[in-house]
């Protein structure tokens, strides 16, 4: 049997306050071999990804354990002998290639200085092309003397593969390369990233959020937490069988667009590194703790051939419930907003470019309709005209029966008030200078009246709504990572007690986990409050499970509309069934048998 290309012994990582990152971790990748790396915001598995290629962020530091690529010792070797390494024995894929690639360099040339790095007895140039090709880009002079702002997401995502597949490294890592992306750029990306690892025989690692998109790409997965691995094993047999309660958590908030159904989030919030039980690390969060499980920390107990579980209750822990999710009836209620031939059009060095073609529909109160389309089909386009940051130029936006002005600024504040959005990058939509509660706060002072005292309270109860702890609302947002940052955006809105909330792609950067709780919470805002939501994703397993209606969108006009389930069974238009057809989702479950429950003797 061939040496693993990547071998992590008890790795530990801990922070310059003493705080341990990760704990005694180990995981390994057989030559051709791909390893999934899951779990929630905070639990360790981007700090082990820089691991792998010998580093640690500012901040933390490798305390003890191995790190060895193809036999090379990565820790404790210096800067300038790890750079030697970086790109020819373990290459690196970011989760936004957008910040990656150099804006002031030409594609061709970063990968050119790439290849001179370290190939320096070969024609850099020559190679170049064939990259390109090798990721299905164009190869031609043309296309590598583009700067990286004139490519798509899936472009700036492609170069980012071909940087790291240049030197012809034994491994790969790739952190969250599909996040934000449409579900057809992610499903071209994935499908490169399985036909590379094929033909070129490369081992990989990928990190992802997504269960559903490891599953198409890992044959093995590990589950982390609180920098941990609770469970690893057989992708197919973590994913459909799950043995740890946290596993079975997430693998419970998996939307699924082929069985659409309720989603139940993991309650309660991960731990951070400075909060950490002493027992098990999930023990506060667990349906399943008992005592001992507060103690101390178990150990990874192997229950199969290469299956390994770090729980004492492993055997208690069932199947995945699927509770299939309730629709609202679109005819018992009267239209809250109506949108008729909306046309909307950008202008580009003073050319007008249609993005929206006579776009028609109708939202009710307590109703979810989904727009739903690839990266330029229009979808943020009409949110932002619906909530008046883009003036449409024909048609007509109506709201409980009154025609809304096009613009925000020139609509009543209570019309305000009743309709708000939520972003897709909290990053920007956040004040960095003032604090969660002075932000979540203000919509309540500001639109409906309040008095500091209670818009104070607003914000613990919805802080609360969104699962962030209480000490959240001192924090500013470069303090926060991207899910807390869309959580506190989300209670933002939520402060307005709005009738019609608009979600432009707010669950693209989250957490399954958190995901669900998201979707949950507004699935129950939908049924206690009658909110009605506009909501904008890629995501058709999202679309399953929040949506009453979904409307496709290509290039701006509608191909297909219906209930959400005739439309993800039966969709009668073909972009309709490539879309659905280029969504991951997880294999089904299947029940299990007691030899599975055992190691072979």
């Amino acid at each position: 049997m061939s040496e693993p290309v990547l071998e992590v012994e008890n790795l530990v990582v801990r922070s310059r306050a003493g705080a341990t990152v990760l704990d005694g971790v180990s995981v390994s990748v057989a030559p051709g071999g791909s390893l999934g790396l899951v779990g929630e915001s905070g639990s360790g598995k981007t700090t082990l990804a820089h691991a792998m290629l010998g580093y640690a962020r500012p901040g933390l530091r490798i305390v003890s354990g191995s790190v060895r690529v193809s036999g090379t010792e990565l820790v404790g070797r210096g800067e300038r002998g790890l750079r030697s390494l970086r790109g020819r024995l373990v290459s690196y894929v970011p989760q936004d290639p957008a910040c990656a690639l150099n804006p002031a360099i030409r594609v061709g040339d970063q990968i050119r200085e790439m290849l001179r790095a370290h190939l320096v007895d070969r024609d850099a140039s020559d190679l170049v092309g064939e990259l390109l090709r090798r990721v299905e880009l164009p190869g031609d002079r043309a296309f590598a003397r583009r700067f990286a702002h004139q490519l798509s997401g899936g472009q700036q995502q492609r170069v980012a593969i071909a940087l790291a597949l240049s030197c012809a490294p034994p491994l790969i890592v790739l952190d969250e390369p599909t996040t934000g992306l449409d579900v057809l750029t992610q499903g071209l990306i994935l499908d490169e990233i399985r036909r590379l690892a094929r033909e070129l025989d490369v081992a990989l690692v990928y990190v992802s959020h997504d269960l559903a998109a490891v599953a198409t790409v890992a044959d093995r997965v590990a589950v982390m937490y609180a920098g941990h691995v609770l469970e690893q094993g057989p992708t197919p047999v973590v994913t459909t069988q799950p043995r740890h309660p946290y596993t079975r958590g997430l693998v419970s908030s998996v939307p699924d667009h082929h069985n659409p159904r309720a989603l139940t989030g993991i309650p309660g919030v991960a731990p951070d590194a400075d909060h950490l039980p002493p027992g098990c690390p999930f023990e506060p969060r667990c349906e399943l703790r008992i005592d001992a499980c507060a103690a101390e920390l178990p150990g990874l107990e192997q229950i199969a051939a290469d299956h390994w579980v770090r729980c004492i209750r492993w055997r208690d822990t069932g199947l995945p419930a699927l509770v299939p999710r309730g629709l609202s009836t679109r005819e018992q209620r009267e239209l809250l907003l109506r949108v008729d031939g909306l046309s909307a059009q950008h202008r580009t060095q003073g050319i007008a470019v249609t993005a929206v073609s006579d776009v028609s529909f109708c939202v009710r109160p307590g109703e979810c309709l989904a727009l739903v389309g690839e990266s330029g089909s229009g979808k943020t386009t009409i949110a932002r005209c619906v909530v008046g940051l883009h003036s449409a130029s024909a048609g007509s936006i109506d709201f409980d029966g009154q025609a809304l002005s096009p613009l925000a600024r020139r609509r009543t504040r209570e019309q305000r008030r009743r309709l708000q959005i939520v972003f897709q990058n909290p990053f920007e939509s956040l004040n960095p200078r003032q604090s969660v509660a002075a932000q979540v706060s203000w919509p309540a002072r500001a639109l409906r009246g309040c008095s500091r005292a209670e818009a104070q309270a607003e914000v613990t109860r919805l802080l609360e709504r969104v699962r962030l702890p209480g000490r959240t609302a001192r924090r500013y947002p470069p303090e926060l990572s991207g899910g807390e940052r869309q959580r506190v955006a989300i209670a933002r809105a939520l402060a307005a007690q709005p009738d019609l909330l608009v979600c432009d792609e707010i669950t693209s950067a989250l957490d399954v986990s958190v995901q669900a709780a998201v979707l949950d919470l507004l699935n129950e805002l939908q049924s206690d409050l009658g909110l009605a939501l506009l909501f904008i994703t890629h995501d058709l397993g999202v679309v399953g499970s929040i949506a009453d209606a979904v409307l496709v969108l290509e290039r701006g006009a509608v191909v297909e509309t219906g209930g959400v389930h005739t439309v993800l069974r039966a969709p009668a238009a073909g972009y309709t069934r490539r879309l659905i057809e280029a969504a991951p989702s997880l294999p089904q479950a299947t029940p299990r048998t007691p030899e599975r429950d055992v190691l072979p003797q």
